[in-house]
């Protein structure tokens, strides 16, 4: 009926410092661009055709779908950006280092916050200047949806509005689209596609730069899934 390609973003400035991002915005890396386009040939090679391209609002997606976009020579076709496409909120963890927040909060505490299916790193405080209400790009977003920490379990509760609302409709008319995200947003979207439980998505890894491709039949069931390997 219709074809999902998730294609997580290049690898960013904080993926390469090993930072926790979340919603903090950060650009590409020049190996991010590198995959965002390696992407793009991926996709052109496979023969595939977005109609419609989506991402959240982070410069990494939205500048990933460009650049791959235009190796496809596709940059013409409609973008829709969105909040609920957004990487996973990690709280007061965002900007801290991983090996540094295992020392300061031990190893186990650390992969518990961020490999749990519920549990929720610390809260950030809405007074932190580097709070989400402060940043114009969710001026129109109501302040009470806008999260001050998130686990995958309430990723995939504010994504999925978005798929229902948006994708499946474009889904059902039987076009291609293109969702450039993150890794904890397309995991999510992965999670309700191939219906994995909880316990076993601790265990999925989404790579930058790696089209996943899906074959959505009418009853909204991935008929066939293909990772485009580099």
């Amino acid at each position: 009926m219709g074809q999902l390609i998730l294609l997580r973003h290049g690898q960013s400035t904080w993926n390469l410092e090993k930072k926790f991002t979340g919603w903090i915005d950060v650009p590409l890396t020049d190996q991010g661009i590198a995959e965002a386009r390696r992407a793009g040939e991926l996709m052109l090679n496979e023969g595939l055709k977005p109609d419609i391209a989506h991402t959240s609002l982070l410069t990494r997606a939205i500048r990933t779908s460009d650049l791959a976009l235009e190796v496809m020579d596709r940059s013409w076709i409609p973008v829709q950006r969105h909040w609920r496409l957004n990487e996973r909120h990690y709280g007061a963890l965002q900007g801290l280092n991983k090996e540094e927040t295992k020392v300061k909060f031990s190893p186990e505490q650390v992969q518990l916050w961020r490999r749990s299916y519920d549990v929720v790193p610390p809260a950030l405080d809405r007074s932190d200047p580097t709070h989400s209400i402060y940043d114009p790009r969710y001026a129109s977003v109501a302040p009470e949806l806008i999260p001050d920490t998130e686990c995958l379990a309430t990723v995939l509760e504010r994504m999925l509005p978005y798929y229902y609302d948006v994708m499946v409709p474009q889904l059902q008319a039987g076009l291609s689209l293109l969702v450039s995200a993150h890794g904890n947003s397309l995991r999510a979207i992965v999670m309700h596609l191939e219906e994995i439980s909880k316990e076993s998505i601790l265990d999925v890894e989404i790579p930058n730069g790696v089209p996943i491709v899906y074959d959505i039949d009418e009853r909204l069931t991935a008929t066939r899934t293909h990772w485009l390997s580099h």
